[in-house]
């Protein structure tokens, strides 16, 4: 017999119980489905036998390693039937492109057509594996065998990958025969996978799933077309650059084409920047251009290169932070936890912000407040502005595509721009990249050389971040008129080597380490890149420093 202490309580069991079998007797204390364990201190998969002397606690779907698992595990499961309804020989392509209207869409290519009656296939016959409750088998094989095995089944994407991994070791999942590659943990069997739909949307479908906020509840269906319309575009170009996942940007690197590689990219940038500018100047009594992102978007330095481009143009723009007019520190509304909640649009002083702007496009002169976050205040340094026939604001603030923001402006006069970093890069055609990753990397490297904040301390905050940005950004987003895509096909390989020695402060026994060891697997896959080849106007300069604008 073995003991362990088991969410505080100490069990005894027999040896050889596997932690799945232990489940149940816990399973009726959560809401939600266990699908891993926490075994001292360390993820782990459910089909781990317990260990004498082990401390154990549960994780469910409504956790983010959870969620993730389940995520990771519906995919595989979706792929077998797939295969197994459209059959091997008639599919060129089946990949898990991209996030969008909180589903997953897939770009499903070959000798078939995506129709409501195929996925309908598709879909019995997951439940049919659901219903067998089959086991997710995992097994280890050396590097070199797993770079053949991908090879002989035609997943050449995995083969190229695993030919740059350091480790000489790679873990195979296989479903009922049908083996692949997933980056993270997964589930015991197929029978914890039983909220899923696929709904065909256009050249693919898209993989709904439950979301950590409600486990046991497929979302409906909301399709972005104008973001759906910006990953496509960045997903087209990758494909024309051959770079469209981790093992080719490792290819490129390798032959010496890193240079060269950011040069192009920089250079689309710059020209969908100067487009945009086009777009403005084009568009008469434009006067107020509202730009809006997530954290970590590089909104900052956008709007100074739009500037830049605006001023070619023979434009006289103005940078407007919408910070500026946040409320005194004392009358700053609080969150559920009793903190300030600095993304609510009640921390943003709207009555005068819309004052000041109305006085503005009627030609007067107003002196522009600048906000201390020292102090908590709102202070006036002396800068005032006039508007001319010429020139026109560049305000930048989370709130700029709510029109709650700036309810007194006039329609026509504002252009809105939403920004964020959509990652186009996958690691491989059945594992993505979060967009989130990237954004949390980006603002993990800057707090740590701007603010002296841990990595540690920026993966805790992280949280509330995303709910604010859930709240106060993601749901404006189609209102903007264009949408500026500021994630770099190089820029990972060159966070990599300012985040890794951050990640690896984070101590072992803190919450955070799980979180941090994700990371630092997913950032073992890229070879770097000597960022001092990055021009000084780049967007990844707002993070890794060297900037030419004040960011």
């Amino acid at each position: 017999m073995i003991k362990a202490v088991i969410e505080g309580e100490e069990r005894e069991y027999e040896a050889g119980t596997r932690l799945y079998e232990i489940t149940e007797e816990f399973s009726r204390r959560y809401p939600y489905d266990i699908i891993l364990a926490s075994v001292d201190g360390k993820l782990t998969e459910l089909h781990k036998k317990v260990r004498d002397g082990s401390h154990i606690t549960f994780i469910t779907t409504a956790e983010k390693p959870g969620m993730q698992t389940y995520q990771r595990s519906a995919t595989l499961l979706m792929l077998k039937a797939f295969y197994e309804v459209v059959g091997a020989g008639r599919i060129r392509r089946v990949a898990v492109d991209f996030s969008v209207g909180k589903g997953f869409f897939v770009d499903a290519r070959g000798d078939f057509t995506i129709t409501e009656e195929l996925l309908a296939q598709v879909k019995a016959k997951m439940r049919e594996y659901v219903d067998r409750k089959i086991p997710i088998m995992k097994r280890s094989v050396n590097t070199r065998e797993a770079v053949e095995l991908f090879e002989k089944y035609g997943m050449y994407d995995k083969a190229r990958l695993f030919s740059y991994r350091r480790s000489s070791r790679v873990n195979i999942y296989s479903l009922d025969g049908f083996e692949d590659y997933f980056y993270g943990y997964m589930a015991q069997n197929t029978g914890y996978i039983r909220y899923f739909d696929l709904i065909p949307y256009e050249y693919g479908f898209v993989l709904m799933l439950p979301t950590a906020a409600d486990p046991a509840t497929v979302p409906a269906f909301h399709p972005s077309r104008k973001l759906f319309e910006v990953l496509k575009e960045s997903s087209e170009w990758g494909e024309k650059m051959e770079i469209v996942d981790v093992g080719a940007l490792n290819e490129r690197i390798c032959m010496g084409g890193g240079s060269d590689l950011i040069l192009i990219q920089e250079a689309l940038q710059e020209k969908r920047i100067g487009q945009i500018a086009e777009m403005i100047a084009a568009r008469s009594g434009k006067k107020f251009v509202m730009i809006a992102g997530p954290s970590s978007s590089g909104k900052t330095s956008f709007s100074h290169r739009l500037s830049i481009q605006l001023r070619a143009l023979g434009l006289k723009p103005h940078p407007v932070a919408v910070d500026n007019y946040f409320v005194n520190r004392i009358d700053s509304p609080r969150d559920e936890d009793g903190n300030y909640d600095y993304e609510s649009l009640k921390s943003i002083d709207s009555e005068r912000f819309n004052q000041d702007m109305l006085r503005l496009l009627a030609g007067e002169t107003v002196e522009l407040p600048r906000y201390n976050f020292v102090v908590g205040e709102r202070e006036y340094k002396g800068d005032f502005l006039k508007l001319g026939p010429d020139d026109i604001l560049v305000i930048e603030g989370i709130h700029c595509l709510n029109d709650r923001l700036s309810y007194s402006l006039p329609a026509q006069s504002k252009f809105k721009i939403y920004i964020s970093a959509l990652t186009q890069l996958n690691i491989d055609e059945h594992n993505r990249i979060p967009t989130t990753d990237g954004r949390l990397l980006r603002r993990m490297v800057r707090d740590a050389r701007t603010r002296g904040i841990t990595a540690r301390e920026t993966i805790a905050r992280w949280p509330s971040v995303r709910r604010g940005e859930e709240k106060n950004i993601f749901p404006y987003q189609e209102e903007a008129d264009v949408m500026f895509n500021s994630a770099l096909v190089y820029e990972l390989a060159v966070l990599k080597q300012y985040a890794e020695p951050l990640l690896f402060q984070i101590p072992l026994d803190c919450e955070e380490y799980a979180e941090a060891k994700r990371l630092l697997k997913f950032l073992d896959y890229f070879l770097g890149i000597d960022s001092e080849r990055i021009p000084h106007n780049s967007i990844v300069r707002e993070f890794i420093g060297g900037s030419c604008f004040p960011v």
